[in-house]
């Protein structure tokens, strides 16, 4: 008939299909997975860390300029078997701090015989090593040559001006040297201000392999990446849910527009 108008679309109906205004029963289950993978992904980052990882803030800047004065850094817990030449390491020895936590560079290991200085630089086993993070490029005051003995370590401040470091100690029985077995922690980044990941010192690498990273980037890349996915889950109901109400609106103007149309013709003859 000329009055009568039909649409020809019904509303749409979740019918466990997936269709719906907030994309149904199988986009929620979607939803859920990302946000529960996300969830899995951010805490087992941070779980993972706080296994793996001490923090420590440097109160002097015997270290800087690589880590200055009041610093938070994150130090990967090591046994002293693990450490290498040019690593920056947490240990505790009672002569040199009571039972303080110090940080400190090692530039010889057992065996190396290490003194200072050649043209301004630090020599270990005969060979010159080259030093970028020290500053003023330096390796400050001399000292005569040690021989370190098996099984500990020679250690010494990036500020080599001012660092109480093993050269304060060359008197003592040990000259300096500290075991290997007093390091707790070897610092792999400085997140605090964000300096980021320690380099490995390249100048030590012909004197033997360097340590490695640690796993921090792949902890820092898990949390983020949880993070996102959790949102993204987590956004998806409002999203869809908003969408939802958009076409229906559209439809509801589409509707009326083909029924005032089917109304102003039913006169036409």
């Amino acid at each position: 008939m000329g009055g009568e108008s039909t649409t020809g679309t019904a509303p749409r109906r979740d019918d466990g299909t997936g269709a719906g205004p907030a994309g149904g029963r199988i986009g929620r289950r979607l939803s859920g997975l990302v946000v529960a993978l996300g969830l899995l992904l951010f805490l087992g980052g941070f779980a993972w860390a706080a296994v793996v990882y001490r923090p420590y803030m440097v109160p002097t800047s015997s270290m800087a300029p690589t880590i200055d004065r009041g610093a938070r850094v994150l130090a990967q817990r090591v046994d002293g078997d693990e450490v290498r030449r040019g690593d920056v390491v947490v240990f505790r020895d009672r002569t040199w701090a009571q039972d303080a936590p110090v940080i400190k560079r090692v530039v010889a290991v057992g065996g190396d015989t290490v003194s200072c200085c050649k043209q301004g630089r630090l020599t270990v086993n005969g060979r010159q090593i080259d030093e970028p993070y020290l500053k003023g490029g330096t390796a400050g005051a001399g000292f005569p040559e040690v021989r370190v003995p098996q099984g500990r370590l020679f250690l010494l401040g990036d500020e080599r001006r001012g660092s109480l470091d093993s050269t304060a100690h060359l008197t003592d029985a040990a000259e300096g040297t500290v075991s290997r077995d007093a390091v707790s922690a070897r610092v792999d980044a400085v997140v605090w201000p964000m300096n980021g990941m320690l380099e490995r010192p390249a100048g030590f690498e012909a004197l033997g392999p360097l340590s490695r990273p640690g796993p921090l980037r792949t902890m820092v890349l898990m949390i983020v990446s949880g993070a996102v996915l959790v949102l993204a889950g987590a956004a998806y109901g409002p999203v869809a849910g908003l969408l939802g109400s958009l076409r229906a609106r559209a439809r509801t103007a589409g509707t009326a527009r083909t029924a005032g149309t089917g109304t102003g013709s039913a006169g036409v003859r």
